[in-house]
């Protein structure tokens, strides 16, 4: 009988993309995607493919203002039903970055089910923005709790999501938005007409987007015009807002 794979005893974090500032004023920490239910340890470099484009970028345009960014390692591939391994695993590495560099803001940005983890642990002190982009998201289930979404009260949380995913619904991550900015007004949702579930059309968009939205949350930076008014609109608006073919060409990268 094979043996099964069983999960590392501990998350850990990755190298810091690019070189680590010398005074780090502020973290991202990428969580990638995940399967629903898995104890098997993820593939490294499988793992963490959907998030190092956007890592390398994060590390070019937040070098001068101290930014490190830092995929996580998760403990195991799958969320696994009430255990929220992913979430948990997400908690302990904004608990890490504290512990590496201070009292200093955390964004969770996950892709997939590392969205899922990114809201679920968005809840933390130490977070202040949270970025879901094509979000794993249960189905409705009348017998099940909905999603969370109190926990982000006082955050501000950027959503992206292609309409033309197959994988993860994106009327799913629409509703959940529409619950959350009843209790968080900081709440906007960009759809990507066309792209499915990678968001391979419109990447550069879509990171420079994500790159937006971070910085400006951060550090302070001012927003671009379309996601100022994605997070002023009422809903539904603001969380249909179409992401505009060549968006970030003129924002500073």
């Amino acid at each position: 009988m094979a043996q099964q794979a069983t999960p590392v005893s501990t998350a850990r974090l990755g190298r810091a993309f690019g070189p680590e500032p010398t005074a780090v004023s502020g973290v991202v920490l990428l969580l990638p995607g995940g399967d629903e239910v898995s104890r098997r340890r993820p593939s490294p470099l499988l793992a963490t493919a959907s998030v190092r484009a956007l890592g390398r970028r994060f590390a070019r345009a937040g070098r001068a203002e101290g930014l490190a960014t830092h995929v996580v390692h998760y403990r195991c591939r799958g969320w696994n039903g009430g255990e929220a391994d992913l979430a948990r695993d997400a908690t302990w590495a904004t608990e890490e970055a504290l512990r590496r560099y201070g009292d200093v803001p955390v964004c969770l940005a996950g892709v997939d089910m590392g969205g899922r983890a990114a809201l679920h642990a968005g809840g933390h002190e130490a977070v202040n923005s949270v970025v879901a982009i094509a979000p794993w998201l249960p189905e409705d289930d009348v017998a099940a709790p909905p999603e969370p979404v109190k926990q982000l009260a006082g955050r501000r949380v950027l959503i992206v999501h292609g309409t033309n995913d197959e994988r993860t619904d994106p009327e799913l991550s629409f509703r959940l938005a529409s619950r959350a900015k009843k209790a968080n007004r900081q709440v906007c949702r960009f759809e990507v007409h066309s792209d499915g579930h990678g968001l391979h059309q419109h990447r550069d968009e879509v990171h420079a987007l994500v790159q937006d939205f971070v910085l400006g949350a951060l550090f302070g930076r001012s927003l671009s015009r379309p996601v100022e008014d994605a997070l002023a609109a009422p809903p539904p608006l603001g969380l249909r807002m179409p992401l505009a073919s060549g968006f970030g060409r003129s924002l500073r990268r």
